[in-house]
């Protein structure tokens, strides 16, 4: 299975502030058995919210908000995708990662089969041609 593992803002996330050498340093330790370990798809650290928009969708109109946003504790800062065997293995890896403190949230990816027949062979086959042009353009 795929999950999306969203590691929250903090406080200084969104005021900028960089990681110090030895964080960067675990870190990098971390990613280098997620990926090992075949386990990491990909991953990558977000800009704070200041640097952001939001755009909020109403029928056909939309309206584009400029960041920063409140809330610091809904706000993401980064994220990895993994292929795990299940959502267990997915909590055993982000237990070994190198967070002191902050949150962070792990979500399942909606697979083909999830959809049910509503996702009909024509569509399985759209998906398919688009996300091999993807990987072609990568």
């Amino acid at each position: 299975m795929k999950v999306m593992v969203l590691v929250k803002a903090t406080p200084d996330s969104e005021a900028g502030i960089m990681p110090t050498e030895d964080i960067l340093a675990a870190m990098g330790q971390f990613n280098e058995a997620l990926v090992e370990a075949g386990i990491m798809l990909a991953g990558e650290g977000l800009h704070p919210t200041s640097k952001g928009v939001r755009v909020t969708f109403s029928g056909r109109h939309c309206t584009v908000i400029d960041g920063p946003f409140a809330e610091t504790k809904e706000l993401v800062a980064g994220f990895w995708l993994w292929q795990v065997k299940s959502m267990a293995e997915a909590i055993d890896w982000i237990k070994r990662s190198p967070f002191q403190d902050g949150e962070v949230e792990i979500r399942p990816i909606f697979e083909a089969d999830d959809f049910g027949d509503a996702f009909t062979p024509e569509l399985r086959e759209q998906e398919e041609r688009l996300r091999a042009e993807m990987e072609k353009r990568q």
